[in-house]
């Protein structure tokens, strides 16, 4: 269970408070306006930023005052942190050892990783030589090797075109399922949301609301939330524009 303890986030005139828990296994999307706190509450679940007060629990254990490398925890970002100068297989090893002395079952396990993401043949290759969804695919293998059992996802298919964003997602569903991952991911598209995440957590107005089912929240949302997609006239006549 991940569980966020009466936690306080402040950084100068900005205020975040959550207080919540999810059971192991939880698909969770985070969304609401630009500036609400959506990244900032995956940089301090991640440990990249530490809260003003209250606790990051999982399973029972506090992970608040632990390092994010030491944290059971992978963090995957928009900008996807592949190192250009290293081979994809390199990059990868990193997920395994930090200063690349794998063993021949590492190198296996590279291999599986990029069989199972669709890279099968693109381990001597640089990052430049690979697409964007190829690059994006690259550093979810990554993080699967780091095989933690929390996954924070802070938009790292935002600059895929769709058919590209819902094959990643779908891909990353099918691997959280089958790891039993946890997984938190921050997203502006309710559709993305609707299709990877049974529950949405809502960051608006200072707090980061417990989660809720996806498509309850989505076809009866608060107002700064319909206000922030945009759905208004479509709301006036009792009608989702997902519908």
């Amino acid at each position: 269970m991940l569980s966020l303890e009466a936690l306080t986030i402040t950084q100068g005139d900005f205020h975040l408070t959550a207080n919540w828990q999810v059971p192991k296994g939880a698909r969770i999307a985070v969304i609401g306006p630009s500036g609400a706190g959506k990244s900032t509450l995956l940089s301090v679940i991640g440990g990249f930023f530490s809260p003003q007060s209250g606790r990051v629990l999982w399973q029972g254990t506090d992970l608040t005052m632990v390092e994010p490398g030491a944290r059971p925890i992978t963090t995957l970002f928009q900008d996807q942190n592949l190192f250009p100068h290293l081979t994809i297989a390199q990059n990868l090893g990193l997920g395994i050892s930090p200063d690349l002395r794998l063993t021949k079952a590492d190198h296996a396990r590279i291999e599986a990783a990029l069989n199972r993401t669709g890279l099968t043949g693109f381990g001597p290759r640089k990052p430049a030589q690979l697409s964007g969804g190829q690059q994006s695919r690259a550093a979810l293998a990554r993080a699967l090797l780091r095989d933690k059992p929390i996954l924070l996802l802070d938009e790292p298919f935002a600059a895929l075109g769709p058919a590209l964003k819902a094959e990643m997602l779908a891909l990353v569903s099918e691997l959280a399922e089958e790891s039993a991952l946890t997984v938190l991911m921050v997203t502006h598209d309710p559709k993305d949301a609707l299709a990877f995440a049974p529950l949405t957590c809502l960051v608006s107005g200072g707090r980061a609301h417990a989660p809720q089912a996806t498509k309850a929240l989505l076809n009866n949302p608060p107002p700064e939330l319909a206000e922030y997609l945009g759905w208004g006239p479509a709301l006036e006549y009792g009608v989702s524009p997902l519908t």
